[in-house]
């Protein structure tokens, strides 16, 4: 099975994987790809380069680059797995690339909404090299994602987690969603 955790960026996903990797499936990581994908062209890891590599990856391999360059590590994972997680998913084609690659696979997508006001806050304090310094930066940040697909993504998932309450409600929440997908598969 490949779980697929989508959401804008500080809405909680992170949890999720962590949820699953605590049970001892391994992740992939979407942004990672973009980060090494980042490294490898010869630029500095800044928000700036991250953003441009980010977009140029989908002028050069489609809409679908991401999950283009993701594929093959997912293959080696899931060969040793019975579940392997993708982190951070951004349009409606990225999960097609993995349906295609993937057809005799069950594939769950998750999406996690956080109201953007708690999520501003989680991402100034979390302190990564790529998150906003100011209101309009997240803004900015949050327009790229939505062009990129990413609601289309969410509007679309088989489970959608709301993370507008308390931390403890929400390592609840996810606990509970994680038991009941793999008592499935």
């Amino acid at each position: 099975m490949i779980v697929i955790v989508t959401g804008m960026p500080g809405s909680g996903k992170s949890k999720i994987v962590k949820e699953f990797e605590k049970r001892g499936f391994p992740s992939v990581s979407m942004g990672d790809i973009v980060r090494e994908e980042t490294v490898k062209r010869g630029l500095k890891l800044t928000k700036e380069n991250v953003a441009k590599v980010s977009i140029r990856l989908r002028q050069e391999l489609g809409q679908n680059a991401v999950a283009k360059l993701a594929v093959e590590k997912v293959r080696g994972l899931l060969g040793e797995n019975r579940v392997v997680v993708i982190d951070g998913v951004r349009s409606l084609d990225e999960v097609g690339t993995f349906r295609s690659a993937f057809p005799g696979e069950r594939i769950v997508t998750i999406a996690v909404h956080t109201p953007p006001k708690q999520r501003f806050q989680r991402l100034r304090s979390r302190g990564r090299h790529d998150d906003p310094k100011s209101w309009e930066d997240f803004e900015e940040r949050d327009w790229k994602e939505l062009k990129f697909g990413i609601g289309n993504v969410m509007a679309m998932a088989d489970y959608m987690l709301v993370n507008d309450g308390s931390h403890d409600e929400y390592v609840r929440r996810v606990r509970e969603l994680v038991e009941m997908i793999l008592a499935e598969h």
